[in-house]
């Protein structure tokens, strides 16, 4: 399709863009290499569109009539199309207000000569070869008025100087009948259909994230739901809390499903009523909640504070559990363990997954945030207090900075100059900055500049900044600090003491700069320690090993895996002899000390199901296998073991189940029978030995059944 018929249609009210699509989030530079692009005839992409009498929710204002029959939906393409939508036409597509753009992407220059291409900046201001790409797409500007202004300008034009600035304008023209491949989705696909369409082709490489794929979905069986979610995020952003749409789509699926990674969980209709009701408690209740929660009692004033924004899912969906009635204990431990995610950056990698265990504590345990906590201590080997050197060199940038600066907020602490409270202080001339406390200006000059690396770290170090407010820190200047510090002292008394700061003058001394850090770190690291541990006791919680990270461990001597119960996935056929196989592995844990058999694993921990299986039952299924898998525990140790030594049980992995077999540890010696090479049965007696299941036989069986079971 020509670019020019694409603007028309959109104009004419016959191409839109579906509501679920995320919003235009390209940025200037995006912008300029898309043009650039295409003034030097590079390929950029294809479009995909679904023509439909039966759309979606579309974005803007315009409400389909059934009498205008089919329609165009651009699926993919939207971030380009708009693009150039505004580039040529100079406003924005009918179906955005500028609330709704991220950036705004006009204003776009070409120099005609040259062909750079860039935003307005101030050279370009008397040089008449810098035109304003709209001006040229809408031809109200044309070589010839180039031409004039250089020449009134005193330059001397050559015919090869007007052909470059010609054929400039015409690259650029002739954009309008440059083409974008179309992929066209047939008019009886369903609106399931095409969003799955739409979602495999983001799928395979498309900068969208799984949670925007997954909003997709959700807009599909729920068309006001993208709309909903913004009218809330917009409302949390005038408290200062400002939140992504996929934000909302992790609590969505931390609260429905207990999950951060698999998003597809949302995908299925079937959410569509459980997924209202929660989205109904988290408008109307919990985000305000947890925002009111971490405002009053962890000190954040806005998002922009926080390290990691995820950390704060597991508060959410645990709010959301309680029904928003926690106990003041309750949010001083949330809080606790709020700090320390940041700290020791929880969610800094493997985020989904991390949540994934995390919120399956938060669902199942009494007291998630004492265990929570303990899961962070594992991870640093069961210390997290801050030590001084965690300082050394870390600027305002490392997560120490966030936390030095909640702490201090609830110390009360206030600026050193104005007096004014450092938590949530009012209006732009009192927002917070963070000033050195030794002038960067005067360090430098004593050699802690860019010269040497080491000593630029020290004196960036967040050891050296004060919370100002903003005309605070106007009026300080580069004082000597000395100076500075003493005026604090004299006028607002407890100021240095409240925000940390040593108060003995001889470290305010420029040739004491590193003494004065030194100091001040052991002050900080005291203080926090003393303030977190005193925020709540948590105790230790045992917490039982999930089947996922049984399955990451591997096997061992107290797990075994089996990928099939009886059939033999090589021969294609049952083979009876891998039973066999079974029933020595529950000998051997049983003689042993117990273990974990798992049925529908491979060696190495994939997850292969039990379908072969089934089949092989007579098109059989789960019911099926069980009876058959006890039948054979019970022919081959008998009724009483089957019934108190063999614990059978079935759990899905992505809607493919595997069956797990706990088996106790027996209280005699316990034999199978099997047959020799002369085809007559014989008892025989396994143990485990490391991952295996060994026989034993003679004086070695006698002397283990003598220790073990005697």
């Amino acid at each position: 399709m020509k670019i020019r018929s694409i603007l028309e249609k959109i104009d004419e009210r016959q191409l839109f863009v579906p509501a679920f699509q995320r919003e235009y989030v390209w940025k200037k530079k995006d912008a300029k290499l898309l043009i650039d692009s295409m003034i030097k005839g590079y390929p950029t992409g294809t479009i995909l569109t679904w023509d439909t009498n039966h759309p979606p929710e579309l974005k803007g204002d315009h409400v389909y009539d059934s009498l205008q029959g089919a329609i165009k939906i651009l699926l993919d393409g939207q971030q380009r199309v708009t693009t150039l939508y505004m580039l040529i036409r100079g406003e924005l597509p009918p179906y955005y207000t500028l609330g709704e753009i991220t950036e705004d992407t006009r204003g776009l220059h070409v120099n005609v000569e040259t062909q750079e291409i860039e935003y307005y900046q101030r050279r370009m201001e008397n040089d008449p070869r810098w035109l304003n790409i709209t001006d040229i797409f809408k031809r109200s500007v044309r070589t010839r008025d180039i031409i004039r202004a250089l020449e009134s300008n005193g330059r001397e034009i050559r015919r090869e100087d007007e052909d470059r600035i010609d054929d400039t304008f015409s690259a650029i023209q002739g954009i309008l009948d440059r083409e974008f491949p179309e992929q066209i989705i047939p008019i009886k696909a369903s609106l399931r259909e095409a969003i799955d369409i739409f979602y495999i082709v983001n799928a395979g490489g498309v900068a969208l994230t799984d949670a925007e794929l997954a909003l997709a979905q959700i807009s599909g069986y729920w068309p006001q739901a993208r709309e909903a979610f913004k009218k809330k995020l917009d409302a949390l952003k005038t408290k200062g809390f400002i939140f992504k749409l996929d934000f909302i789509v992790y609590a969505l699926l931390a609260i429905l499903h207990q999950g951060g990674s698999d998003m597809r969980k949302l995908h299925s209709a079937d959410n569509n009523d459980a997924i209202r009701q929660v989205w109904d408690a988290l408008d109307n209740k919990v985000l305000d909640y947890v925002a009111n929660l971490l405002r009053s009692h962890a000190f954040v004033d806005h998002t922009d504070e926080i390290n990691s924004i995820y950390a704060v899912i597991p508060i959410v969906a645990y709010s959301h559990r309680m029904n928003c009635k926690l106990s003041h204990t309750d949010i001083l431990k949330a809080v606790k363990w709020f700090y320390y995610s940041q700290v020791r950056r929880r969610y800094a990698s493997q985020m989904p997954q991390k949540l994934d265990h995390d919120l399956k504590i938060v669902k199942e345990s009494a007291t998630p945030f004492d265990r929570l906590l303990d899961v962070i201590r594992e991870e640093r080997g069961g210390n997290i207090a801050i030590t001084p050197d965690e300082f050394v060199g870390s600027a305002i940038q490392h997560p120490l900075f966030g936390l030095v600066r909640w702490h201090l907020k609830s110390r009360g602490a206030k600026c050193l100059t104005t007096g004014v409270s450092i938590h949530h202080p009012m209006g732009e001339k009192y927002r917070l900055e963070y000033d050195h406390i030794f002038a960067f200006a005067k360090l430098r000059a004593a050699g802690y500049g860019q010269g040497n690396r080491l000593r630029y770290q020290l004196a960036q170090e967040l050891t050296n900044r004060a919370i100002l407010t903003q005309i605070a820190n106007r009026s300080k200047g580069a004082k000597e600090t000395e100076a500075y510090l003493s005026g604090v002292a004299q006028n607002q008394p407890h100021a240095l003491r409240l925000q940390l700061i040593p108060e003995d003058p001889e470290l305010w001394q420029i040739e004491n700069y590193e003494l004065f850090l030194k100091t001040r770190r052991n002050i900080l690291a005291d203080s926090l320690n003393a303030w977190l541990e005193g925020l709540a006791e948590t105790h230790a919680v045992a917490e039982g090993i999930s089947l996922e990270d049984l399955i990451a461990e591997g096997e061992n001597e107290e797990v075994e895996f089996k990928q099939t119960l009886r059939w033999d996935l090589k021969q294609g056929t049952v083979n009876k002899e891998l039973e066999g196989v079974i029933m020595k592995t529950i000998a051997a844990f049983t003689n042993a000390h117990g273990g974990t058999l798992l049925i529908g694993v491979a060696d190495d921990g994939e997850i292969a199901g039990l379908d072969s299986d089934y089949k092989s039952l007579s098109g059989g299924n789960r019911d099926k296998f069980e009876l058959h898998l006890k039948n054979l525990i019970i022919n081959m140790f008998g009724e009483a073991f089957a019934a108190t030594k063999a614990k059978l049980s079935f759990h899905e992995f992505d809607e493919t189940e595997i069956c797990r077999v706990e088996i106790l540890p027996a209280n005699k010696p316990t034999y199978i029978k099997l047959a020799d090479k002369g085809g007559a049965a014989q008892d025989r007696f396994y143990v485990r030995n490391g991952n295996s299941s060994r026989e034993m036989t003679g004086d070695q069986a006698i002397t283990y059944i003598r220790e073990r079971f005697v």
